[in-house]
């Protein structure tokens, strides 16, 4: 006998096709789970309404229970910047320009100024809140009577307080907009407008509390600047005048800067001895062009006659005796005419002409001697004035260095008179501008009593009981689904158990036996039970075994029915066919072929009786039948032994089928010995009736026994009960059934 077991379909015993091995494409695995979730939720369809209708209640319930609560919205416009008052336009033009880019986080940060604790104190002192226990008492919540952690007992009521006005107050702030919405909720209206609008109030005071004190600060900021700024000043002050008169540096200059010291770089005032070395290079330089230009004199006076000179010639006396000479010798020319040179009138006139050219002569040398004078003199000066500045060069030169440090000093005492004029003249704007400002937050609208209350609101209420009872009948279905290993569907025959899932038959009604149904060639089950025999065939290599026991897990699971239908359908295509009931337990097989059980497969076993005594024909004349017999006190022991596998050997020689109804397997070795006796061995398995846990034990007993399993009949599935309707799985009457337009027209579809 082959004793390889073969739990999947892809081993070598099954033979079903390419097709059949080929793996589930991703539709049909999509498909298929969204029946698995659909039949989870039709089979508890019920659990899932009770759950829901009671989430239902529940929430009616407590809405009805529920304190109604009244909302207040008081609305303020929160602008990023506030009127200039003084109008610094320049100022404010740079502010709003930096506001721009930060509008977003402004907002929010007024928002977060709205929410914090320090003004939630304000308005609980404001309101007075804390005076007794009337306003918790309104809000709903219990009075604090004892103090918590390191808290007093009355900085526990505060915190309660403060706690409730957090609770309850909500602040909206819309997209693209600056009005704030600040909206407060208590069951107590009139409570609700006048907490909405003492936090709007607080809020604006509490803005321009903040601002007044940036001013207050940034004045007594400059105060205590300008004072350590004056004091500085001033101790500069006083070591620059200390050090000038140390050094002998006098100031002549009043005050006014003479020029840019070329070691320093700063304007410097002049002192004595610079003043009087400027002076003096002043004359020095003045007297040496005199000299320059009484030397080119002097030298041009030398080159030429006296008489050539311009001075001489523009000398008005020089002019005169030059023309009395002319006037005598144009008298000397005439008289000539008339008298001879020894004339002595013309000797006279010719002595007058001498002298007056001895007159000319020496004028013209007293004028040239004046030039030659001149230069003399200016010679003289230039060489006096350049001792004197080479004199004062050496004290200008060491008062120089002396005044780099007076510089360096200068520098300080005039940056701290710049740094004083600019705190001066800063805090005498702030000090203008303080109190002044005008506030950058306005109220919109008042909060005003609420006529209507904001909560409970029932439809929502319900909706999300109705919601939340559908999510958790959901989540409890499925969790249940996951432990609930029942076996309901083909596709938990294979995933559940490891077998090859040959065939399902159909749940019979009440009023109808197997038998009836059996009888009935166009029945369901006689159509799934014609179709599991043709799987049986296709199933195995070289055909249907000769062999074949029938097995369940427990009883009741139609395991009889199964090996009875089964013998029928290979007799009814002319194969000889022998059914034994192998249940020496609980034999059934008589009463469904309405045979006797005097004598059966325990009197073979026994060997108390042969072939030709038990067995039974039936209405089919190619099966006969061999009942249990009468039960014995031991059937595992009489199973046991070779006796059990010569006599299926020898039934198999003369019948072409032999078909055997096992006992169940949990709890029993007759299963495991009957199954080691055939070739392959067929496992019924119950729609919603077994469990997988038990299924898959039995199985691994099987398994483990070395029993080869053929595979495994879903029996009494009902697809309308869990949801698949009458379109899944295999239409048995689908031959008898087309053309009739009424049971087309009643044809259930998939319920998605």
């Amino acid at each position: 006998m082959n004793k390889q077991i073969a739990l999947h379909p892809d081993e070598d015993i099954f033979d079903l096709g390419e097709e059949h091995l080929a793996g589930p494409s991703t539709s049909e695995e999509l498909a298929r789970a969204l029946r698995a979730l659909w039949s989870t939720f039709y089979r508890n369809r019920l659990l899932i309404a009770a759950i829901v209708a009671g989430a239902m209640l529940a929430g009616l319930g407590l809405t009805m229970l529920m304190t109604p609560k009244y909302k207040a919205v008081s609305s303020i416009q929160i602008d990023q910047q506030s009127a200039n008052v003084l109008g610094d336009s320049s100022q404010q033009s740079l502010q709003q320009a930096d506001a721009w880019q930060d509008t977003d986080r402004f907002l929010q940060t007024q928002v977060d100024v709205l929410q914090s604790r320090a003004l939630a104190l304000a308005v609980a002192q404001d309101l007075n809140l804390g005076a007794n226990d009337d306003f918790v008492r309104r809000m709903g919540a219990k009075p604090a009577d004892k103090p918590q952690g390191a808290l007093s007992l009355a900085d526990t009521k505060q915190e309660q307080i403060l706690t409730i006005l957090a609770n309850g107050l909500k602040v909206d702030l819309p997209r693209n907009s600056r009005v704030v919405a600040i909206a407060f909720t208590s069951p107590d209206p009139r409570l609700a407008a006048r907490v909405a609008n003492t936090f709007a109030a607080d809020f604006m005071m509490f803005n321009m509390k903040r601002k007044f004190g940036s001013s207050v600060y940034a004045r007594n900021f400059l105060e205590g600047q300008l004072s350590d700024t004056r004091t500085k000043l001033e101790a500069s002050e006083r070591a620059l005048l200390d050090y000038a008169r140390g050094a002998n540096l006098l100031d002549v200059s009043g005050g006014i800067a003479s020029g840019t010291d070329s070691t320093t770089g700063s304007s410097t005032p002049r002192s004595l001895t610079t003043s009087n070395l400027v002076e003096l290079n002043d004359a020095y330089a003045q007297a040496q062009a005199s000299r320059v230009q009484a030397q080119q004199h002097w030298q041009q006076a030398q080159a030429s006659s006296p008489l050539q000179l311009q001075e001489v010639l523009t000398n008005p006396a020089i002019m005169q005796l030059t023309q009395l000479k002319a006037q005598a010798q144009a008298a000397y020319q005439q008289d000539l005419q008339r008298h001879k040179p020894d004339y002595p009138q013309m000797q006279q006139a010719a002595a007058h002409i001498a002298e007056l050219d001895r007159q000319i002569n020496a004028m013209a040398d007293s004028i040239r001697s004046s030039i030659k004078e001149q230069y003399l003199t200016a010679s003289k000066q230039e060489q006096a004035l350049a001792g004197q500045v080479n004199g004062l060069k050496s004290s200008t030169q060491n008062e120089q260095s002396r005044s780099v440090e007076y510089n360096i000093l200068k520098r300080t005492v005039d940056t701290n008179r710049t740094m004083y004029d600019s705190l001066l003249q800063r805090y005498s704007e702030v000090s203008a501008q303080a109190g002044v400002a005008a506030n950058n937050i306005s109220q919109v609208d008042v909060a005003e009593a609420p006529a209507k209350p904001v909560s409970p609101r029932p439809l929502i209420n319900l909706a999300l009981a109705t919601l939340l009872g559908l999510v958790a009948a959901s989540g409890f279905v499925l969790l249940r689904d996951k432990f609930d290993d029942s076996i309901r569907t083909p596709e938990d025959v294979p995933a559940k158990l490891g077998l090859t899932f040959l065939n399902s038959t159909p749940l019979l009604e009440e009023s109808i036996t197997p038998q009836e149904a059996l009888d009935d060639p166009r029945s369901a089950l006689s159509e799934a039970y014609a179709a599991l025999r043709a799987s049986i065939e296709l199933g195995h290599k070289g055909g249907a075994p000769r062999t074949l026991s029938v097995t369940s897990t427990r009883q009741s699971e139609g395991k009889s029915t199964t090996a009875y239908a089964i013998a029928r359908n290979f007799a009814k295509i002319g194969k000889s066919v022998v059914l034994i009931d192998g249940d020496l337990r609980k034999p059934s097989l008589h009463r469904l072929a309405n045979a006797h059980n005097n004598k059966g497969f325990s009197n073979l076993l026994a060997g108390i009786a042969g072939f030709e005594e038990t067995l039974q024909p039936t209405d089919i004349p190619t099966l006969s039948l061999v009942s249990a017999g009468p039960l014995p006190p031991n059937p595992a022991e009489l199973l046991s032994g070779p006796r059990l596998g010569n006599l299926v050997a020898d039934l198999a020689k003369r019948f072409d089928v032999v078909v055997i109804d096992a006992p169940p397997v949990l709890g029993l070795a007759d299963t495991i010995l009957i199954g080691s006796a055939t070739e392959a061995t067929l496992f019924v398995v119950e729609a919603n009736g077994s469990h997988h846990g038990h299924a898959k034990a039995a199985v691994r007993r099987l398994a483990s026994s070395g029993i080869t399993m053929i595979g495994a009949l879903l029996s009494k599935y009902d697809a309308r009960k869990i949801g698949y309707g009458y379109g899944y799985g295999y239409n048995y009457t689908y031959s008898y059934s087309y053309g009739d337009k009424q049971d087309n027209q009643n044809h259930r579809k998939w319920p998605w």
